[in-house]
């Protein structure tokens, strides 16, 4: 058999493959983006990202009660977009195997919040599946997906940061095709809510009989060693138990909803101590207090908020000290997150921080703004918030209010608000950064981006069409690095008596087709530079200084995005040469 080192994502990706997956949709976010971009390499798999993870999950859930394998991803907080159908579906039931991937981001390395899934899982009354090792992610898909056929409900797979993009050995097998399920579309079960009353006593069967499938199923092991001490554990963090406290004796729960209260008491029972090392919030730590039992510690020593790892759980047992921090010993150079060399997005920021306004932003890259330099954007909550908190700001007696969004976050959930601001008679600005990716998660494509997660070329969604279609009489399409008319731009539409939109427009320069393009950078003449310094407000990283104290543009990271030239005063900088190619 072959065996590879791969992402614990891929190997989610191959697991689907192996079990027959037919259909897999989702919505870009890590850390789970990486499962369904290798999924679309096996052309067996229709696989697609789809406008936001509601539709993701609705796409997917009729693939399923069509009969189709199906397999559907998001990070943590696209199930919350999902919620609606996610807590529905279960009443139904599924035909096919349907397995929803959940990537929780303890840490918050990419994300708003930190959350954890299992509860609403409880809430929906759906099982849960968290795999501990590369291995077990490509395994586990097929177990889900068989536990949701045979007990005709959806499966939630839970995975980590950590877990998600670590690298393990994984054993290949081959693909096993599964025939699709026949069976009549019913309204008695799939229809009008009338006909939930009669469903509800099933969901809760169901629930039982998963209670007793989770007493005798493999999932949970026991590892033995005859200690004292036992560890109640789950996904990642057994691999860290592993390593700090080999010894001890472990249960190992790959199945976390619902819990298995027999043996977690028989466990319990027979050991003096008992550690519950879980990440993110004590969902099982609960559940064994629940049961009488109190010779357990968990959340108290270890914590709830963050990341787990070797070093912090053993030093929350005492059995080492944590290395020191080195960097407290090194004097170095601050460097904040910044937008990417060339990145249009410097010219918006630039001018919402000149105009003075008040911003309401959103999730993408461009959350960037609210930081030094900029400081031009006061608040970022959620996907497509930035319009309905701009309307709300606006409400609030807030003058010259603008809502930013990324034209994926647009697609994704700014529509619906952008009609509601118009409809209830708004007069806020709406700027589009339309970067033609969805750029936070890796370059995704996305509906207005002209591109299918295959590659192939797929219709664009005219934003600017849609704008002026839901109402917006005042809509302006501008070239992102044109300074001048980014400005005049937004003054025009921050002046303008309703609502108005300027979309700027300028692809991520982190894009394969821009990196492979030819162009010619731009340097700086020195005998025309008065070391005013004007270029170094544009906020460059490749515009660094000489060691006499001029400013220098480093011609291997130079976009030609001229957005330096435009600044400078003297004309100092130009292309470097007129027959200079970068390949």
């Amino acid at each position: 058999m072959k065996r590879e080192l791969i992402l614990g994502n891929h190997a989610i990706a191959r697991g689907a493959w192996e079990a027959g997956v037919n259909f897999a949709s989702g919505y870009p976010g890590t850390p789970s983006t990486e499962i369904l971009e290798a999924l679309a390499r096996y052309p067996e798999v229709d696989s697609q990202w789809s406008a936001n993870e509601k539709v993701a999950f609705e796409e997917g859930m009729g693939a399923a009660i069509g009969g189709l394998r199906v397999l559907v991803t998001m990070k943590h907080v696209g199930l919350n977009v999902a919620a609606d159908p996610f807590m529905v579906f279960p009443y139904a039931g599924t035909v096919g195997g349907f397995l929803l991937v959940s990537a929780d981001d303890p840490g918050m390395h990419s994300s708003q919040n930190e959350q954890d899934n299992r509860y609403l899982a409880r809430m929906a009354k759906v099982p849960v599946l968290e795999p501990s090792t590369a291995q077990e992610c490509k395994d586990y898909v097929k177990l889900g997906l068989e536990i949701s056929e045979q007990f005709n409900t959806p499966v939630m797979l839970r995975t980590t940061t950590r877990l998600a993009h670590h690298k393990g050995l994984v054993t290949f097998g081959e693909r096993h095709e599964v025939p699709r399920i026949e069976q009549d579309l019913d309204p008695r079960q799939f229809s009008v809510p009338i006909y939930r009353r009669i469903l509800r006593p099933t969901v809760e069967q169901r629930l039982k009989d998963l209670e007793s499938f989770a007493e005798t199923t493999e999932l949970n092991q026991i590892e033995n060693s005859g200690s004292t001490t036992g560890v109640v554990t789950n996904g990642i963090a057994y691999q860290y138990v592993k390593e700090i406290l080999p010894d001890a004796d472990v249960l190992r729960l790959g199945m976390t909803f619902p819990l298995p209260a027999k043996i977690l008491r028989d466990f319990c029972n027979i050991h003096e101590q008992v550690y519950v090392i879980e990440e993110g919030e004590p969902f099982i730590e609960d559940f064994i207090r629940s049961l009488g039992i109190d010779n357990i510690v968990g959340k108290e020593l270890f914590g709830v908020i963050g990341e787990y790892s070797p070093g912090r759980l053993g030093s929350a047992l005492g059995l080492f000290e944590l290395p020191p921090d080195l960097t407290k010993e090194m004097t170095l150079m601050p460097r904040p997150p910044m937008f990417c060399i060339g990145c249009g997005h410097r010219t918006v920021f630039s001018a919402l921080r000149q105009l003075r306004v008040t911003v309401a932003g959103d999730i993408g890259c461009y959350t960037m703004g609210a930081l030094p330099p900029y400081e031009a954007s006061h608040t970022t909550f959620n996907m497509g918030a930035s319009i309905g908190t701009a309307f709300g700001l606006e409400r609030a007696g807030k003058e010259r209010v603008v809502a930013v969004i990324g034209d994926s976050t647009f697609v994704h959930a700014g529509i619906p608000a952008l009609i509601d601001a118009v409809y209830n008679g708004s007069k806020i600005t709406l700027i589009i950064l339309d970067n033609s990716t969805t750029g936070m998660t890796g370059g995704q494509p996305h509906p207005a981006s002209g591109k299918a997660l295959s590659g192939k070329d797929a219709p664009t969604l005219d934003l600017e069409g849609l704008c002026l279609a839901v109402g917006v009489e005042h809509v302006v399409k501008v070239d992102t690095w044109d300074r001048k008319a980014v400005n005049n731009a937004l003054r025009e539409a921050i002046a303008y008596k309703g609502p108005s939109v300027v979309i700027t427009q300028g692809p991520c320069q982190r894009l394969p087709e821009m990196k492979r393009r030819s162009l010619t950078p731009y340097f700086i003449d020195e005998s025309l530079c008065t070391q005013c310094d004007a270029c170094f407000k544009v906020w460059c990283p490749a515009i660094t200084r000489t060691e006499n104290n001029f400013p220098v543009i480093n011609p291997q990271e130079c976009t030609a995005c001229t957005v330096c030239a435009q600044v400078c005063p003297t004309e100092a900088i130009y292309p470097f040469e007129p027959n200079y190619v970068q390949i």
